[in-house]
């Protein structure tokens, strides 16, 4: 911003064409690698490369190696023993939503833990059950092994119950998940995550948020519910609980609702005075405890029919191998978990990591849950990633490294190893109430939709999209669809943007949209157009139309017309009906001459045209003898603003040339700027298209333009006003200032730059 006693300097410089330019500064050639040259860089080896190497792929060497005992140490065991306390709860929790009986989820809460300790980059998130993927999860497993029929035809489930069957499909898709992000990280692919956008992810988490809570109202009601799957499974689930729903256990519903009103008001009490409690109260676990206390005590299982969690057994269990046959049922659904896990996680841990000023490696993130994955899958848990509530318990209980994480997967140890029997009277309806309690936040996203629509309308529809195909189709289908329309939307941006015509803001060298601002000037017979967005086998003729659109007329027709009516005049003066005079075309004929309508020769049409057995050349824009009408140009340089233009492919080039030579036919005098790298790589120019047309800057092409052409005279004084004139201020501490026209000859090629600076 610009003021009374602002700094300023003045630049004095040549006017500079591209060639110009070239001619007086010297440009370094760098040496281009080659394929070849990137390939053997990639599989060459020395010690440095291998200690690099080692320290990417455990990270845990470097910061370990770094670690403050004394400061971190005790932060870091208060937040393993909060966020293992909520870990436990949410394994438990989270495990209703993936169909399993409930201790597997203690195995999520751990093994994932203990691997990414040593591989993860992140300092702070919280590995384990993830609400969403827990639901991706059940839905692959209630549609191979649904509550009601049997279950699918597939090698290894013979001999095993139910339950081990439901447990052996969740191990398979997460192992599988796992070797796709474990791949996708040793390829390098990490970047895969940056085409699901916020947007794209509000949408989905809120619809998975959705059928989260839909499938929590069988446990909260007390109604025996069959798991359904695939497209509309969310309405048929409805459908059933309200059919059901006068046999709803009144005791559950009395202690869902006692649950989620404690927790509602103590997490809103954690909310507004985390600035002033030390450690957030972990109302889940206490409600939990006393739940399970009150529930032991009256009995509720025999009394009054509540479902509990029944017998959890000590220990682990032996490792597994996945099987085959389930990854080729559900590679479809192992996809969009794996996606889905890794966003989730990274968005997390991008959090922390600027909150906290320290860097994370996508692709080394995907190693790491590639692995934590696997090894886990190996010992029956479900897939892992982070939940933003138990993050967030481990970053403000005073977190500092990955110690609290692992002192947290021993807490869940211990539990699972001696505890655990103590959790078996806990009635499931409050794990229901303390999963919806803890939706608040990804249901409140519905808010986002009337900003969203202010703002962007386009990211408002892949809101939408995402929400609503995720809501009716599912969550992998739903994910798809989400993504299709995001990417159709960024298509869509880029192969119609919005071109404009740019004018001068008087007195400067700037150069705005003229819809935008009033004291603007337009020199006549010049346009400034503007292409904002790359220039490729798409949008080629989208700009072709709106240059066309632009300049107000088609130079191909133009051109076509007027070799036309170079045709017609050859002919005429052939028979002596036209004559060439002193002033110009006489008509000899006696009567009216109508024009000719000879179509052959149609490739000849579209060549320059040619004066060579004319006395002078047809000033088309004057009036034409023998009735011949031909369109009129009205502008004599058009100049093309590419500083947007971020590629061109091949395609684009051909449409781009092809439209400059069509313009250079019709005398009208085209300049670029600035000059694009790939026109030199690609053989852009030839006799016609000449490097001679690019400038540096829009200023450079306007002044040589109007050094070409000038103004009238009428108007030369108040352009020179315009173009030239600047106010010197005097250096701060002067009491007076004072205004000086400088005037600047164009024949020089010099042009006056101001920068104002505070």
């Amino acid at each position: 911003m610009m003021r009374p006693a602002a700094q300023q300097y003045v630049v004095t410089r040549p006017l500079y064409s591209e060639e110009s330019f070239a001619q007086d500064h010297e440009k370094i050639y760098r040496h281009r690698k080659t394929m070849l040259d990137h390939v053997k860089q990639y599989f060459t080896c020395d010690a440095k490369r291998a200690k690099n190497t080692a320290l990417s792929l455990l990270p845990v060497i470097g910061w370990m190696k770094a670690y403050r005992f004394k400061e971190w140490l005790l932060g870091d065991i208060v937040s393993g023993v909060s966020t293992g306390l909520v870990a436990v709860l949410q394994g438990l929790a989270y495990c209703l939503l993936a169909s399993l009986p409930p201790w597997y989820g203690l195995f999520s809460a751990f093994f994932p833990v203990i691997i990414y300790f040593f591989l993860g980059t992140s300092r702070h998130i919280s590995v384990g059950p993830f609400p969403v993927l827990c639901l991706m999860i059940g839905s692959a497993v209630t549609r191979l092994v649904p509550d009601e029929g049997p279950a699918f035809n597939i090698t290894g489930f013979e001999g095993l119950t139910r339950d081990e069957q439901r447990v052996l499909v969740a191990s398979s898709v997460t192992f599988l998940a796992g070797i796709m992000q474990l791949a996708m990280g040793v390829l390098q692919v990490g970047f895969v995550v940056m085409y699901l956008s916020d947007t794209l992810v509000s949408g989905f988490t809120t619809a998975a948020a959705i059928h989260i809570l839909v499938s929590q109202l069988k446990f909260v009601l007390g109604l025996e519910v069959p798991g359904i799957s695939g497209p509309l499974s969310l309405i048929y689930t409805l459908e059933i609980i309200f059919n059901k729903i006068t046999s709803t256990n009144v005791c559950d519903v009395v202690i869902s609702i006692v649950i989620m009103v404690v927790v509602f008001i103590v997490k809103e009490i954690n909310d507004r005075f985390k600035s002033k409690l030390p450690v957030p109260i972990p109302i889940e676990v206490i409600m939990t405890v006393i739940a399970c206390g009150v529930s032991y005590a009256f009995d509720f299982k025999t009394r009054y029919g509540i479902d509990v969690v029944g017998y959890i057994p000590k220990g682990y269990e032996a490792p597994v191998a996945p099987n085959p046959q389930i990854f080729q049922e559900t590679a479809v659904e192992a996809f969009p978990i794996a996606i889905v896990g890794f966003a989730v996680a990274f968005s997390v841990a991008k959090v922390y990591s600027i909150k906290h000023d320290y860097t994370i490696d996508g692709n080394q993130e995907l190693i790491a849950f590639g692995v934590s994955n696997i090894f886990g899958a190996s010992f029956r848990s479900f897939a892992a990633s982070t939940a933003l509530s138990r993050s967030a318990v481990q970053e403000s209980t005073g977190g500092k490294t990955q110690v609290a994480g692992l002192l947290s997967a021993v807490i869940v140890m211990i539990v699972t190893l001696a505890i655990g029997f103590l959790l078996e009277p806990l009635p499931k309806s409050v794990l229901g109430a303390v999963i919806i309690i803890n939706l608040k936040g990804s249901l409140m996203q519905f808010r986002e939709i009337p900003y969203l629509w202010r703002r962007d309308k386009a990211d408002c529809v892949v809101w939408l999209s995402s929400c609503i195909g995720a809501f009716l189709l599912g969550l992998d289908l739903g994910l798809a669809v989400g993504l299709g329309v995001e990417l159709i939307s960024v298509i869509l941006r880029t192969q119609f943007p919005r071109c404009s015509l740019l004018a001068n803001i008087r007195g400067t060298d700037i150069y705005k949209d003229r819809k935008d601002y009033i004291n603007i000037y337009e020199p006549e017979g010049v346009k400034i157009f503007r292409i904002p967005s790359p220039i490729f086998f798409a949008n080629i003729e989208f700009f072709r139309n709106k240059l066309v659109e632009a300049v107000g007329f088609n130079p191909l027709r133009v051109l076509r017309k007027r070799n036309k009516a170079l045709r017609m005049i050859r002919k005429l003066l052939k028979k002596g009906k036209l004559q060439w005079t002193s002033i110009g075309f006489l008509n000899t004929s006696c009567g009216p001459i109508n024009e000719s309508e000879d179509e052959s020769n149609m490739e000849e049409l579209d060549q320059p045209t040619d004066f060579k057995d004319f006395p002078a050349r047809i000033d088309w824009n004057a009036e034409l003898p023998a009735n011949i009408v031909v369109p009129r140009v009205e502008i004599h340089s058009l100049v093309l603003d590419f500083a947007a233009v971020s590629f061109l492919d091949i395609s684009g080039l051909k449409g781009l040339k092809a439209l400059l030579k069509e313009l250079i036919r019709v005398e009208v005098e085209v300049y670029i700027v600035p000059q694009h790298t790939k026109l030199h790589d690609c053989s852009f120019f030839d006799d016609e298209v000449q490097s001679s047309m690019f400038y540096l800057t829009l200023h450079d092409a306007m002044l040589h333009i109007l050094e070409k052409h000038p103004e009238p005279t009428q108007k030369k004084s108040d352009y020179e006003k315009i173009m030239t004139g600047v106010t010197v201020h005097h250096p701060p501490g002067s009491l007076r200032s004072r205004d000086r026209n400088v005037g600047i000859s164009l024949k020089l090629c010099f042009s006056l730059f101001m920068v104002f600076e505070k």
